[in-house]
């Protein structure tokens, strides 16, 4: 058993018969009264996200997990094919427990959070940044940079994400898979 100071992004808790996993959190301390925590916790098995608030002190039943390292194959439809970099197993998870699956790229390395009770697949994490290559966007035109203008780029996963305007076709771009935004352009 865990209290509400154990409390940190990616925590797998057991809360109202179901698996969810904290996505955000906040400590308060009020100037009058007790602290807390505010949370946005995810379903592991529905993907809804729900807000709540923990008091301060508050037992919480945390989930064991390990991490495996898994690559990221292909899709068919919703199901989304991953391989274990270790022992070549493959699972197949639902498109719902994926935190950014437009982000994803095939051969893409990521981290599976697995329940050590019953090793079912909870969730995948992401890399904190991926590369991507940007294939449609509008030509940007020159000397309209006074601004922090933006315009919208599709990279090859087929994801839309706002650029800046000196962004072009053919251009490899960093986004931060937490946020989905555009960090930086990559150097050939």
């Amino acid at each position: 058993m865990a209290t509400s100071s154990d409390i940190r992004k990616g925590l797998c808790i057991r809360y109202n018969h179901d698996i969810y996993k904290i996505i955000e959190f906040l400590h308060v301390k009020p100037g009058k009264g007790p602290a807390f925590v505010r949370t946005k916790l995810r379903s592991v098995t529905t993907g809804k996200v729900i807000d709540n608030t923990f008091s301060a002190g508050h037992k919480i039943d945390d989930v064991r997990v390990e991490t495996h390292k898994f690559q990221y194959l292909y899709n068919e439809g919703e199901a989304y094919h991953f391989m274990n970099t270790e022992d070549y197993s493959q699972i197949s998870l639902m498109k719902d427990i994926l935190d950014t699956p437009e982000l994803m790229k095939e051969g893409e390395i990521v981290t599976v959070l697995i329940n050590t009770e019953d090793n079912a697949p909870l969730s995948v994490e992401m890399p904190a940044h991926v590369v991507l290559e940007v294939t449609a966007t509008e030509p940007g035109i020159k000397g309209n940079t006074a601004t922090n203008a933006t315009k919208l780029a599709t990279v090859e996963t087929g994801a839309e994400i706002n650029v800046p305007l000196f962004i072009n076709e053919g251009d490899k771009i960093r986004i931060d898979t937490e946020k989905g935004q555009y960090q930086e352009r990559m150097k050939d």
